[in-house]
């Protein structure tokens, strides 16, 4: 069954729902940078270290929480976890614009990343429930865009909110749409093709037949312990691990990098904050649209990476005396992280079968999210012990390095058939 037999109209049905759901889930989470600049430190008497380590906790809860949810979401129901997850986190945001102390602050930023732990492999999962090999990329991309695209908008509104009314309000604001959009996942979604009436007969059975057969094509792994023990997988939580720093780092602190360098306002910081995010959409679409095409994953992952490396470490080069030649290196540092996301993603569906994937992608998640700590904490660290923002560009350009490393040590998974099948990895 070739692809384009495929019914298209999962595309227009199911893509919406998953960047919007990600899109929130990314919008309560990437927000307190513009609190930390727009005060919220002076407000509550959080000193500079302390401020590192609150807005890093959110990666701790999140870290913790990925592999229970995947399991759940695997075995159960991507449905029903979402649609608590929603509600949960809408709350934990609009909380964080009513607490009067750090302790409290501390509590609902960890509580926050509990909650939203699961949604990342619960989507994934969604994904892979839905869409072919061939497709994942680009569907893998869609999702992630929910990412890039909010921070894009979410840098601009949350810059207005903060200028007019004050972090506390931007929180209550922001986290408000999750449980409004909660309701309406909960009507309009189901887990699998088999369930929903808006497919044919016909076309739940080509879908299905297609997913099977890429299932029998590839080697079985009989439990989580194994799938945990193999080799790519090992080594994708490394490489995932040490991109994250480089990402959470960027997206956490770049607004407090900005306004600390300029002498630009609020509005004019979420502005110049916004554009990295308008780059790395175009550059995410454009690397899954081409990993899809040549069925290659590997060649899309590490070349982005290195070219991120290479921007920070020129913006480290430059030091703070040239704020506009080392502002345009982090818009390509920004586009170069963000571009690997959708081809990334399709590796572990294609070096797994069904029964473990989800736990594996999971597993490499929350590595993910150990990174996003490890980054959040010691760039937010750097900034303050320095005062400028050179040695977290090194720090960062350091560990897309050693991203690029490990993503080129990845080497593909024997298939199951005698007769081999070209996979994306193979000779990449």
């Amino acid at each position: 069954m070739t692809t384009s037999s495929l019914a298209i109209r999962r595309w227009w049905t199911i893509m919406p729902i998953v960047f919007i759901t990600y899109s929130l889930a990314y919008l309560d989470r990437a927000n307190f940078g513009f609190a930390s600049a727009a005060g919220i430190n002076q407000d509550l008497g959080i000193s500079k270290g302390l401020s590192s380590l609150i807005g890093a906790l959110f990666f701790l809860g999140y870290f913790f929480f990925q592999i229970p949810g995947a399991i759940y979401a695997e075995r159960r129901s991507v449905r029903k976890l979402v649609f608590w997850s929603l509600i949960l986190w809408g709350c934990c945001a609009a909380l964080t614009g009513m607490v009067s102390n750090i302790p409290s602050l501390m509590v609902i930023r960890f509580a926050l990343g509990i909650v939203e732990a699961a949604v990342m492999p619960a989507m994934l999962i969604f994904i892979s429930n839905w869409f072919s090999k061939s497709e994942r990329s680009r569907a893998n991309t869609f999702l992630i865009l929910g990412n890039p695209v909010t921070v894009l908008w979410m840098s601009v509104v949350s810059g207005y909110l903060v200028h007019s009314f004050g972090w506390r309000h931007m929180f209550i604001a922001e986290g408000v749409p999750a449980i409004v959009w909660a309701v309406i996942w909960w009507f309009i979604v189901q887990d699998r093709p088999a369930q929903v009436s808006w497919l044919s007969p016909q076309e739940k059975k080509d879908l299905d037949d297609t997913l099977r057969a890429e299932q029998a094509a590839i080697k079985p792994v009989r439990n989580y312990s194994e799938a945990f023990r193999t080799p790519a997988v090992i080594k994708l939580c490394a490489q995932y691990f040490c991109w994250s720093i480089g990402v959470y780092g960027f997206v956490l602190w770049l607004p407090s990098i900005l306004k600390n360098g300029s002498t630009f306002g609020m509005v004019e910081t979420g502005w110049l904050s916004a554009l990295p995010y308008l780059a790395a959409t175009i550059a995410m679409l454009a690397a899954s649209w081409a990993s899809d095409k040549l069925n290659a994953r590997k060649a899309f992952v590490w070349p982005f990476l290195l070219i991120g490396a290479i921007a920070f470490a020129a913006s480290y080069a430059l030091g703070s005396t040239h704020f506009w030649m080392s502002y345009a290196l982090l818009v390509i540092a920004g586009a170069a992280m963000y571009a690997p996301y959708g081809p990334f993603f399709a590796i572990v569906p294609e070096l797994l079968p069904k029964n473990v994937a989800g736990g594996a992608m999971a597993l490499i998640n929350s590595m993910g999210a150990l990174g996003s700590f490890v980054g959040s904490y010691v760039v937010g660290y750097l900034n303050g012990a320095t005062g400028k923002p050179a040695a977290s560009y090194a720090f960062m350009s350091v560990a897309l390095v050693a991203a690029v490393i490990l993503t080129l040590a990845v080497k593909p998974q024997s298939t199951r058939s005698v007769r081999k099948l070209a996979t994306p990895l193979q000779g990449k």
